[in-house]
Parts: structure tokens; sequence; C-alpha cells
């Protein structure tokens, strides 16, 4: 069993910046793949990005260049930040993860508010 964590979420003006982070705890030997997705309201879930245990990074095409996701394995956590905000990358934005043998775990989702 994983546990994971999520904070960071807010309300900001556009242009500007903010940092999610999710801290697993429990079985973290397990753990693969970490990344991020989000659900604005009336829209299905989509990834925003995620990044492998050996730091392998996968970004969606309307983040690129504006995200950027990283790992402290050390800490068991994984971080997002958010740079040149929109009013389009408001959401709920989730933590996931995914173990060696492919089971996935979510957190409970943070709320990222750009105005415009």
């Amino acid at each position: 069993q994983v546990q994971l964590v999520e904070s960071g979420g807010g309300l900001v003006q556009a242009g500007g910046s903010l940092t999610l982070s999710c801290a697993a705890s429990g079985s973290l030997l397990s753990i693969n793949i970490m990344g991020w997705y989000r659900q604005a309201p009336g829209k299905q879930r989509e990834l925003v990005a995620s990044i492998t245990s050996r730091s392998v990074t996968n970004y969606a095409d309307s983040v690129k260049g504006r995200f950027t996701i990283s790992r402290d394995n050390a800490k068991n956590t994984v971080y997002l930040q958010m740079n040149s905000l929109k009013p389009e990358d408001t959401a709920v934005y989730y933590c996931k993860v995914l173990t060696s043998i492919g089971t996935p775990y979510w957190g409970q989702g943070t709320q990222v508010t750009v105005s415009s």
C-alpha cells in the first residue's frame, strides 16, 4: 500500500507560479512512475507530467516549457513547478504513482485556480 499527501494548491493570478508537492509513504520500494494529472470541471482527467524512477520525464503539450516535474527519492516526494500559469490551467490536480507491478495509487487532489 502507498499513501499520497498533496499540498501546494491555491489561487494565483495569470502569469504567476505555484509548486505542488506529493509525499508518498507506505510500500515505497515498489514505486516506479510518479506523476500529476488534472481534471477541470466537465472535462476528463488528463496527464500533466510524469517522471520515472530514473528521472525520465514526460509532459502534456499544453504545459511544455511552463511546468517542470521533479522527484526527491530520499524524501519520497514528487514536485510540480508551474510557471506562467493560465486560466485554462485551473483544475483539481492529482498525484498518481505506479508501483513496479503497475498498481496505481492516487492522492486526494488539490485545487489550483488561476484568475485572469
